[in-house]
């Protein structure tokens, strides 16, 4: 199948991006593998404004992810493994699409983008956490060449979590 990409655009999140993507992720299948249900607004807030810091301090963060309209349609970049088991110390790309978005390309198309962007600030792996259900991630790693390296049981939920790899 040789489909046309779609045009995509990362910035840093604003303040206003936060409500935004409390908007585009409230949807039960978005938020499957993510608590089941839709987080608070202050969730959102606190998240943006870490990855403004995340931005400043290291050169790259979680970008919002802006199609060819300029409209909100996620998430994709990478950020400091956040949790205390998993892959400690490594850098973890990562994205969260609108429903409305998936299956269009713009996960893989904006996740290549975050990698040049990663490479760039000096990083030279990155990791892929994925719940082992979410086929549809796991698509995306393989379409980025990583390799699964571990599995990991999450420790509140006990899913097991696949970490892929890729050397940048």
């Amino acid at each position: 199948m040789n489909r046309t990409l779609p045009v995509v655009r990362l910035r840093v999140p604003t303040d206003e991006d936060a409500v935004a993507w409390h908007r585009v992720f409230a949807h039960p299948d978005v938020m499957e593998f993510h608590g089941g249900k839709a987080a608070e607004l202050s969730v959102y807030e606190e998240l943006t404004a870490r990855q403004r810091r995340h931005d400043a301090e290291l050169g790259f963060c979680l970008w919002t992810m802006l199609d060819e309209n300029d409209q909100v349609v996620g998430f994709t970049g990478a950020q400091p493994w956040p949790r205390d088991w998993g892959p400690k110390g490594e850098i973890e790309i990562g994205w969260r699409l609108g429903r409305e978005y998936w299956g269009k390309g713009y996960a893989t198309t904006a996740a290549r983008v975050a990698l040049e962007r990663v490479r760039a600030a000096g990083v030279r792996s990155v990791v892929a956490m994925v719940d082992a259900r979410n086929a549809r991630s796991i698509a995306v790693t393989q379409r980025l060449d990583m390799h699964l390296t571990e599995t990991f049981t999450t420790p509140v939920t006990e899913a097991t979590g696949l970490c892929y790899r890729l050397n940048l």
